[in-house]
């Protein structure tokens, strides 16, 4: 099975550089045209957090390193990185913290990959988001 992170099973004991967050969008594998959504805090060299389509699961975490690998043995392309302005670090990582601990429902297109990264942008006072919660299709508004 390719690498997709680490699951989150608890809550890390720091505060994420969450006002340094990134959306990226990254293809998808057949038959998925809607690519991945994956929110980076720190920039490059920070930590990247995604929810994958595998049921009823926790998020995953990665470093550098980790989403390298992942990129790698998921055969997937960086398609978009776009910076965002988070006003409120401290309720985003509340709900990462309530999002790390509890299992993700995904749901396809109303509630998947997407729908994780900007429940986490939204509670950091960003308004970006998509319209189809297909990140390969549109841009990030």
């Amino acid at each position: 099975m390719a690498y997709e992170g680490i699951n989150l099973y608890q809550c890390f004991s720091k505060l994420f550089p969450w006002t340094h967050s990134q959306v990226i969008v990254v293809s998808g594998t057949f038959p998925n045209p809607c690519g991945h959504a994956i929110l980076n805090a720190g920039g490059v060299g920070g930590h990247y957090f995604h929810i994958a389509g595998d049921g009823n699961d926790r998020p995953y975490y990665m470093d550098e390193a980790g989403y390298r690998r992942c990129l790698k043995e998921n055969r997937k392309t960086e398609l978009q990185r776009k910076s965002i302005k988070i006003t409120k670090p401290d309720a985003m990582q509340r709900k990462f913290d309530e999002l790390a601990s509890q299992d993700w429902l995904w749901g396809v297109l109303p509630h998947n990959c997407a729908t994780f990264v900007e429940t986490l942008v939204k509670a950091g006072g960003s308004d970006t988001g998509l319209y189809t919660n297909c990140p390969a299709l549109e841009d990030w508004k």
